[in-house]
């Protein structure tokens, strides 16, 4: 992630509620997490923001899917839970979580991520490499084959719309979510669609104000 940017985020707003949705911690490659540093200082600051009265809610994604089997609701000073509900300073009722729970049945089988994520990872690493040679291009090649992968995982998903549907049937007027890295705010039929994208390559987060 970039990591000194989301701490300039930080830095530069105060918020009563902080929902972390999903994929913070990838478990699924312990050997390539690399703590210490601006990533510590991450989660540094989001301890210190849960230890001065900020709600801080770590809701887990497919990457670090394991933390699902915690019973506390507890996870280090922050509150773990799969989903919940959001009312907003307007009244309107989110459904907030991670967003995998409404994957195509072949996308929730665990190896689907771990493939994907190294894929992923295979290809920037080359493009990296190719940008170094190339300094001047202001998008590689392999970053249009990382976009069309994206895409890929995307086609007949339908995720929007069966998050939509999965909010209204409880009772909500929009979804708030994360997983599929793109940021999006918009209308879904009667539902409001809220994607807060990544920290990868949009680098971007929903921001509520007191108005709603």
């Amino acid at each position: 992630c970039r990591a000194a940017e989301i701490l300039d985020f930080l830095s530069s707003v105060e918020a009563e509620t902080i929902y972390l949705v999903g994929d913070i911690l990838d478990v699924w490659h312990p050997g390539r997490v690399h703590w210490g540093g601006l990533q510590d200082a991450i989660w540094t600051e989001l301890g210190r923001r849960a230890d001065t009265g900020t709600r801080v809610v770590y809701l887990p994604g497919n990457h670090d899917a394991p933390l699902r089997e915690i019973a506390t609701g507890r996870f280090d000073r922050f509150e773990l839970t799969d989903s919940l509900t959001h009312v907003a300073a307007d009244g309107t009722r989110y459904l907030v979580l991670h967003g995998d729970q409404v994957d195509a049945r072949i996308f929730r089988f665990h190896v689907m991520t771990r493939i994907g994520s190294r894929l992923d990872a295979a290809l920037r690493a080359v493009d990296h490499a190719l940008r170094g040679l190339r300094p001047s291009a202001k998008r590689g090649i392999f970053e249009w084959a990382i976009c069309g992968v994206n895409a890929l995982m995307m086609v007949g998903n339908g995720f929007e719309k069966r998050l939509a549907a999965m909010a209204m049937a409880t009772g909500h007027d929009g979804v708030i979510c994360g997983h599929f890295h793109k940021a999006a705010l918009r209308q879904s039929g009667a539902i409001t669609y809220a994607n807060c994208g990544d920290w990868v390559d949009s680098r971007t987060a929903l921001v509520e104000t007191f108005e709603g």
